[in-house]
């Protein structure tokens, strides 16, 4: 495995890192329980959230090369909790990774779990100089600007991004802002791109949910494997395709 340096940046790539932490998530709830040092969170709680995020932005760190920004939009955490429970996570995916793998795991992993909690203070404090957010703003969207998942929903008849969460920003490298009105095609490895435009036609056109293994192209070239599900909505006469996608893990 590759190393991070002291200061937070990741020197190189390490996707054998990344899949092995997106693979290994059973594992390292395992391995964080036997501490004892924290509880390990429940499943719908803020601590839970975090730990997803969290290991959203290492594995897209470590996959990219390069640090990403975290998707934090509407988390709420103690500043001194999230340290602590994250510390301990990385003390956990140490003691997992074994003796051969415990100095390079801790290297990459420290400075952006410091990186994390450090952006989330920085999010937070944005937030109260802004004040209350306007209550126009529907649930159903800060839902999705929650979720660790990349979302895009795209036009089926201009292949165009009409809206994505920070996350699929992230995925991508890219701001999210900057994803809307681009075309998906701009994104897609050559491999894959008919399965794409053919599950997309499909499920638009009244289909099913479509799930299946295909890959992306982030913003400097990287093929990124992923797991996608597109599913269909139309609403105002108008049809969307509507695609959560995540890093890919196991046979497809």
């Amino acid at each position: 495995m590759n190393r991070a340096n002291t200061a937070g940046e990741v020197s190189r790539r390490d996707p054998e890192l990344a899949t092995w932490l997106l693979r290994s998530r059973r594992e390292l709830d395992e391995s964080l329980a036997s501490q004892g040092r924290v509880a390990v969170p429940a499943a719908s709680s803020p601590e839970a959230e975090a730990l997803r995020r969290f290991r959203s932005f290492a594995a897209s760190c470590l996959l990219r090369g390069e640090r990403t920004a975290p998707s934090l939009d509407g988390l709420k955490l103690d500043d001194e909790r999230l340290s602590a429970l994250l510390t301990a996570w990385c003390d956990a995916a140490r003691a997992l990774a074994g003796p051969d793998r415990q100095l390079a795991v801790e290297t990459a992993l420290r400075p952006l779990a410091v990186h994390f909690c450090a952006a989330l203070r920085g999010s937070q404090t944005s937030r109260r100089r802004r004040g209350a957010p306007r209550t126009g703003r529907r649930a159903v969207r800060a839902a999705i600007d929650r979720i660790a998942d990349a979302f895009l929903a795209v036009d089926p008849d201009t292949g165009r991004i009409v809206d994505a969460n920070p996350a699929a920003g992230a995925l991508l490298g890219v701001q999210r802002d900057a994803l809307l009105e681009r075309d998906l095609a701009g994104f897609l490895a050559d491999a894959d791109a008919e399965e794409w435009a053919a599950q997309i036609d499909a499920v638009s056109e009244g289909g099913e949910p479509a799930r299946f293994r295909a890959s992306l192209r982030d913003g400097g070239g990287l093929r990124i494997p992923l797991d996608v599900q597109v599913t269909r909505h139309a609403t105002h006469g108008r049809t969307l395709a509507l695609v959560v996608a995540r890093p890919a893990v196991g046979p497809a």
